[in-house]
Formats: structure tokens, sequence, C-alpha cells
């Protein structure tokens, strides 16, 4: 993996030649190949995407070092996504990824002039400080952005996010009784698997729907 100081590694699925490649950045806590991001990946891929996966520098360090990092800065987070970006050299290209790699894919997509944008999961605000809102620049967005939320998810559920003013370009799929990780509960009659399966539906749709 990657030092500190180099292009990020990119694990691909799909064909290579697809017409549109979607790149994925991980969430804060697991790294590219966890569980959710290989589902995700992995069905994205079966609908003939180019998926590109990679890790921030403190999540390849971790898995190098064997040692838990916290996440880098802002800065570093928006530097490892331009050298990505730049690096795959695709015309139609959709960036975005799980939580935090969504927000940061989302701080940058207008100014790296992206296809779309895709959140899995986006953190609205920290858990328990619903105040504290990461919405400004989607008030203004004009990347074409769908953002994948769970209903409960603590880092704004569907009842905090009505309330916002988003850009027109942003639309919201709801994954019914999900989390942060899409999963509901056992009483919502939903399985993690059939809310992974939407979210991979819902992304396919809207890439797709971009030409």
């Amino acid at each position: 993996m990657a030092d500190e100081h180099s292009s990020p590694d990119i694990l691909f699925d799909g064909p290579a030649r697809a017409s549109c490649t979607i790149a994925l950045a991980h969430g804060a806590g697991a790294a590219m190949d966890s569980d959710f991001m290989n589902v995700i990946a992995g069905g994205l891929a079966e609908a003939r995407f180019r998926v590109a996966r990679f890790e921030f520098p403190y999540m390849a360090q971790r898995r190098t070092q064997g040692t838990k990092r916290p996440p880098d800065r802002e800065p570093k987070l928006r530097q490892a996504w331009l050298e990505v970006i730049d690096s795959l050299k695709s015309k139609q290209l959709i960036i975005g990824g799980k939580s935090m790699g969504g927000r940061i894919a989302s701080l940058i997509a207008e100014e790296a002039d992206v296809a779309g944008l895709v959140c899995l999961g986006y953190p609205f605000h920290p858990v328990g400080k619903p105040d504290k809102l990461r919405v400004e620049h989607l008030e203004t967005i004009r990347t074409p952005t769908l953002i994948v939320q769970g209903e409960r998810d603590t880092f704004g559920n569907r009842d905090d996010v009505v309330g916002y003013s988003l850009s027109s370009t942003i639309n919201v799929h709801w994954l019914t009784d999900g989390d942060h990780s899409f999963k509901p509960r056992k009483a919502s009659g939903r399985t993690l698997e059939e809310n992974l399966a939407e979210a991979v539906s819902a992304t396919v749709e809207f890439a797709n729907a971009l030409g």
C-alpha cells in the first residue's frame, strides 16, 4: 500500500473498458475492502460499471503498520481524492463513497468537474450534535448528486434531513429503517442485504440517467 507521500493505490472491479467509472472512498473507521464496500463495489461491477476504490493515507498506513490512526486532516483527504481523480483519467466519472469518503468527495466534486456524486450514508452532522451541520456546500452544489441514506441514520435521519435546504441537484434515496450502515431492525421486516441491494440499484439508476 502506498505511503502518505505517494498517490493512493487503487482497487478495481468491473470491466476495464466500461463507459463510466465510479470511484469510491471508505468511511472514517473501515477500510476500502470492508464488507459494506465489497458489497457495493461488487454490485456496481455486476452492473457493468468500472469501480475504483482507494484508501486515504491514514488508512493505508493502518493497513501496513497495523496500528489505528485517526483520519487525516481535511486538506490531505481532499488532496488524496484529487490525485485519484487525476490518475483515473475517466471521461465519465462519478465519485463518492461511504460516510466521510462521500463527504470529502462532495467538497471537491465541482472543482474536479465530475459527472456525478454518490454519498452512501452522508454525515449531515456529528452523532448527537444536530446543530453542527455539514450542509452549507450542499445548498448550492451543481453536480448531480445521489445521497443514499438510512431512515434512522444517527448522522442525519429522515426527520432531520427534510428540514435542510439542499440543492435541487440532490436526490435523497431513503432506505427503510436503515442505520448509518443501512442495517434495519428485525421488526421492520427488512434485511441488511435488501437495503444494500437497493442502495446498489439506486446508484445504478442514477449513473445510467447521467448518460
